[in-house]
């Protein structure tokens, strides 16, 4: 691999044993060649510090933290990335890491600055629970009437971000607070957000799936605490 990788994939993982090992074959089999992998086990209690060290590359990064929220986790790999662009893939079986690489050849062939990954864009099974659905839904229109954007899902893990634009967004947020807040940054900066249409594989809250409703008040709070920031909080 290069001394300057083309792709650091921020993999944030709290208690997800079940699904790492499969994830990690599949974030290697798909990306391998082309990224490094900052694993970052934010405080988990069971084995997953444990099978991220026995299943890592040379190459790759693991981090541990005590539990802070998945932005903290987040902001952490983000401080370690190389890569000239960076994306997270969350540690559970929702996203698919083998769609990361058009993704990144669609930012590296057009320069973008930034390409999310938008399941809206694809005929596909949406969600388990309508209310994830609608929810998720109200958030994007809600982020495109307040700044100007056009999204169909904004509030999707797969954000493609060049590495040393992230590096001078002062991101704060340490749960899942963090997603609308680097969307606004990137907005509030003028940067064009493009996407690209992704698969998706939705999970139940039974299966580990960790937003609730109380998330989406905290995000729509986000939203709206941010319009009215100083252009001046989104950079360093």
């Amino acid at each position: 691999m290069a001394d300057t990788p083309r792709l650091s994939i921020i993999v944030p993982a709290y208690n997800e044993e079940r699904t790492l090992p499969a994830i990690i074959e599949r974030i290697y089999g798909a990306c391998g060649d082309f990224a490094e992998v900052i694993f970052v086990d934010d405080g988990s209690t069971d084995r997953t510090l444990e099978i991220l060290r026995s299943l890592k590359r040379p190459t790759d990064t693991v981090l541990t933290k005590p539990n802070g929220g998945k932005g903290s986790a987040v902001r952490m790999g983000y401080a370690h990335a190389r890569g000239q662009y960076s994306i997270v893939q969350d540690a559970d079986l929702e996203y698919s890491p083998e769609e990361i690489r058009s993704i990144l050849e669609y930012a590296e062939s057009n320069r973008f600055l930034a390409v999310f990954g938008s399941r809206r864009l694809k005929k596909q099974k949406q969600y388990v629970h309508l209310a994830f659905f609608l929810g998720g839904s109200f958030l994007t229109c809600y982020c495109n009437a307040l700044y100007g954007t056009h999204l169909t899902d904004q509030p999707t893990c797969y954000k493609l971000v060049r590495t040393d634009i992230l590096k001078t967004i002062p991101l704060k947020e340490n749960d899942f607070r963090f997603d609308p807040e680097l969307t606004v940054a990137l907005a509030r900066r003028g940067i064009s957000i493009m996407e690209r249409p992704i698969s998706y594989h939705p999970r139940t809250v039974s299966e580990g799936k960790k937003i609730c409703w109380k998330d989406w008040f905290r995000w729509m709070w986000v939203f709206t605490r941010l319009r009215f920031a100083p252009a001046s909080a989104f950079s360093v």
